[in-house]
């Protein structure tokens, strides 16, 4: 995977790591298992340190270095999935952004997961300019990115630790994911361990990964 040069002002915090999913079949002909039912809730063990006020704001630091503003509607995904597990309102999605979101919760990092058959090769890591945006639901809502690190692909920015694009997620056909912890040198080994933990959780339901390495 490429990084471009607007990622510059992020390379020294930047820990992110990526790997693909090949799940064999059909998101919608592989049930959510039992582990990943459980890892909805804070209350279960898992191998990662549980997240705390540091790991907020390391991920916001990162967040804001090109110029984002990580508050409001535009805080870290991560910071979601905790509201709503702690509310009870955190429920299952299919298989694949379950594993994204348990190891997201647990650990307090961002992911993103997108399918890789609707995303059009090649894909680079940048910062999106000032006023960029797009539709992140199925409700047609909008979210500016300007300033934010993001997944590009050839049609543009699909992806990211705040929100990912509707262009590029994953549905009942889904065959093939590439998923991106979006770690920060301020928790050195943090978003290497939540990969690991990650694509345990993966493993356990049939599907192969792969880690990508940026250049």
């Amino acid at each position: 995977m490429q990084t471009d040069p607007s990622l510059q002002p992020l390379l020294g915090l930047a820990d992110f790591v990526a790997f693909t999913t090949d799940f064999g079949r059909e998101l919608g002909e592989l049930p959510t298992s039992a582990a990943l039912h459980a890892g909805l809730s804070l209350g279960t063990a898992t191998p990662l340190p549980r997240p705390d006020d540091r790991v907020r704001a390391a991920v916001r630091d990162l967040l804001r270095k090109a110029g984002f503003k990580p508050t409001g509607r535009s805080k870290p995904a991560s910071e979601y999935l905790l509201k709503a597990a702690g509310d009870g309102s955190l429920g299952s999605i299919n298989a694949a952004v379950d594993a994204c979101n348990v190891a997201s919760l647990h650990s307090g990092l961002p992911i993103s997961v997108v399918d890789t058959d609707r995303a059009v090769p090649p894909y680079s890591l940048g910062v999106p300019a000032v006023g960029t945006s797009y539709v992140f639901n199925a409700s047609g809502q909008v979210i500016d990115i300007g300033g934010l690190v993001s997944l590009f692909d050839a049609e543009g920015p699909c992806a990211g630790p705040v929100k990912d694009s509707q262009r590029t997620k994953t549905h009942p056909g889904t065959r093939r994911t590439l998923s991106i912890v979006w770690g920060t040198s301020q928790l050195p080994g943090l978003a290497a361990a939540t990969a690991a933990y990650y694509r345990e959780l993966l493993h356990g339901l049939g599907a192969t990964t792969e880690l990508v390495t940026f250049s």
